[in-house]
């Protein structure tokens, strides 16, 4: 049995939104993180919520690019901080809603030490509920010259970013997968 703070691996369970608070299901807890930390002038929430018949996360805010700012990131640390071992997985599924807004993933691994080197890729969140398959071999490097390595894996983070706008992003799930399950299996 998974320790509470640890993902499932067996199962590639993350976070089903079971637990109705800020708490994962299987890898601690999620946390807010503005560009405030930097003198950026956006502000969020993050709580608990249910749309459309489903228990999710919901982040919500203003994104603003005044002060060299410009995020609101829904973040999580995986096995409690420490480096998880994704290598038997293809990538990440997420099951979101939006307001019709594009939205970044960004993963860290332990192989980053600056606060804004990441591994990225977009994607949309509309109005009704989606299942997105975001492939390890899709994602980007971000102000690193390293490829991204799956089993170093230490924060898993939905980020509304980059320019002007109001966010709404509700998360419904997020699990790793497998190519050969189909999605939402």
């Amino acid at each position: 049995m998974a320790c509470p703070n640890q993902v499932n691996a067996s199962t590639g369970l993350i976070d089903d939104r079971s637990a109705g608070t800020l708490q994962s299901s299987h890898a601690g807890n999620w946390q807010l993180v503005t560009d405030q930390v930097m003198g950026g002038r956006s502000s969020g929430e993050l709580v608990p919520d249910h749309y459309l018949g489903k228990s999710c996360l919901r982040m919500r805010g203003l994104v603003s690019t005044a002060n060299n700012g410009g995020f609101l990131q829904l973040a999580l640390d995986l096995d409690d901080g420490r480096r998880f071992d994704a290598s038997i997985y293809d990538g990440l599924e997420i099951v979101v809603a939006g307001n019709n807004e594009r939205y970044n993933i960004h993963l860290r691994t332990s192989n980053l030490w600056l606060p804004w080197q990441s591994y990225r890729a977009s994607f949309a969140a509309g109005p009704q509920w989606r299942t997105i398959r975001i492939s390890f071999s899709d994602v980007e490097a971000y102000r690193t010259s390293g490829r991204f390595l799956s089993d170093r894996l230490i924060r898993v983070g939905l980020v509304a970013i980059g320019r002007d706008f109001v966010a709404d992003l509700c998360v419904g799930g997020l699990y790793f997968y497998h190519n050969d399950v189909a999605p939402g299996a």
